[in-house]
């Protein structure tokens, strides 16, 4: 916990002219006795893209410090223009308001600063060189930006941890790289062994394992020989059917021969082809 809390801060003379000093109103408060004073702290942004321009504009030590609510005024110096890029002399930057105690800083609270001529014209034809005696600088104390910082103060008690505490059960914990996967691991294996346990408890249709067991038994090469065999049977060697088929037609010729000679009157010579009568002889 912090010993000195800022309360409050009031800009006064708030918006004046650029070469006016800076001016604040400033409430703490304090939980316990001081043995060092406090010191406060005005620092200028010249430039947003480097802090060589930066500007400590004024410090003001403050002490000693009784318990209790206290106020004090703070006034700064001005910036100097010649330290400032003329770039960045008109538009918005920045201040910084500090608090620290015995060299180590404890509050810090960051203003917008917007500096522009008091006139349209100059500010949209700004004139070369400068004239500062125009220039007014407004300060937008609404929305200022407090950080605060845990520091040592007097009593040992106050000083913030500079190591973690000690957990002696954190030596006895494996490494983090013995434990990488091991819980990614368990997670699947618990998985099988449920799914395992699922299929060994889930009740089976012995019909249907009786069909399975069926259906395994039988080799492929079964199934083929029956296919071969049926195949075998539906067709007919093609020589002994082409002889058949002309021993019939042979037959068929012979029979149509015999019943032509029948037509004539003439019998036919059993076994083979008509006979001619013999020719007359001729004496």
């Amino acid at each position: 916990m912090s010993v000195v809390s800022l309360l409050n801060v009031n800009i006064l003379d708030n918006p004046a002219q650029f070469s006016k000093p800076f001016k604040f109103e400033i409430t703490f408060e304090c939980l316990e006795q001081l043995s060092k004073d406090l010191e406060w702290k005005l620092t200028y942004v010249g430039s947003a893209t480097s802090s060589e321009h930066d500007q400590e504009l004024d410090s003001l030590l403050v002490g000693p410090i009784p318990v209790g609510v206290n106020k004090f005024e703070f006034t700064a110096d001005p910036p100097n223009p010649s330290r400032i890029p003329p770039s960045e002399l008109l538009g918005v930057t920045v201040i910084l308001l500090t608090g620290a105690y015995d060299g180590r800083e404890f509050i810090r609270v960051g203003y917008y600063v917007s500096n522009e001529y008091d006139n349209d014209e100059m500010n949209n034809e700004p004139p070369k060189p400068p004239q500062f005696d125009r220039m007014v600088k407004n300060v937008l104390a609404e929305k200022p930006r407090v950080t605060r910082f845990a520091i040592k103060w007097d009593s040992e008690e106050s000083a913030p941890a500079e190591f973690p505490p000690d957990q002696p059960e954190a030596d006895l914990a494996p490494a983090d790289g013995e434990q990488y996967g091991v819980e990614e691991e368990e997670e699947e294996e618990e998985e099988v062994g449920e799914a395992e346990a699922e299929a060994e408890a889930a009740p089976r249709d012995p019909d249907a394992m009786e069909e399975d067991t069926e259906m395994g038994g039988v080799p492929l090469t079964e199934g083929k020989d029956e296919e071969e065999e049926s195949a075998a049977e539906g067709s007919e060697d093609i020589e002994d059917s082409t002889d058949d088929e002309l021993e019939g037609e042979e037959e068929g010729a012979e029979e149509d021969e015999a019943m032509a000679i029948e037509q004539e009157g003439q019998p036919a010579a059993p076994g083979g082809p008509a006979q001619q009568p013999p020719a007359p002889l001729v004496q």
